[in-house]
């Protein structure tokens, strides 16, 4: 059975054909992939040649009838502060830090004796931290 796949993905990659970097090309696959739908196989093809071989495309449902086209810099997040204490700014709805410690954390914090370390380093340094986690 392994080897059959591996066989398989052997061939499928001597067929296939880069299309990197040709836009027109790009928004052919696309058109086929989404139902020989022209309009969006031209959506898809601008937001690949904005964000790169790299970039994060995200498809959203839209409570419009238009199709649109976002390009977002840098990181976003969907649900915003957990607290509106974390508000630094109230004129401007937004949260200033400055030269803060960064930690990323890709799960749920559930135990606050895990983060002590952290915590007093930021104590120690006189500088604000700033958690991004799920």
């Amino acid at each position: 059975m392994d080897k059959a796949c591996e066989a398989i993905v052997a061939e499928l990659k001597a067929l296939a054909k880069p299309v990197a970097g040709n836009k027109k090309q790009i928004a052919q696959v696309a058109t086929i992939s989404a139902n020989s739908d022209e309009k969006i196989g031209e959506l898809i093809a601008n937001a690949m040649e904005k964000v790169g071989k790299d970039g994060v495309i995200t498809v959203e449902e839209a409570k419009s009838i238009n199709d649109e086209l976002s390009v977002v810099e840098g990181m976003q997040f969907d649900r915003g502060y957990l607290s509106p204490y974390f508000i630094t700014n109230a004129d401007k709805m937004i949260c200033e830090l400055s030269n803060p410690l960064v930690l990323l954390f890709d799960k749920k914090i559930t135990n606050l004796k895990d983060l002590l370390p952290v915590l007093e380093a930021a104590q120690k340094n006189a500088r604000p931290l700033l958690i991004i986690a799920e």
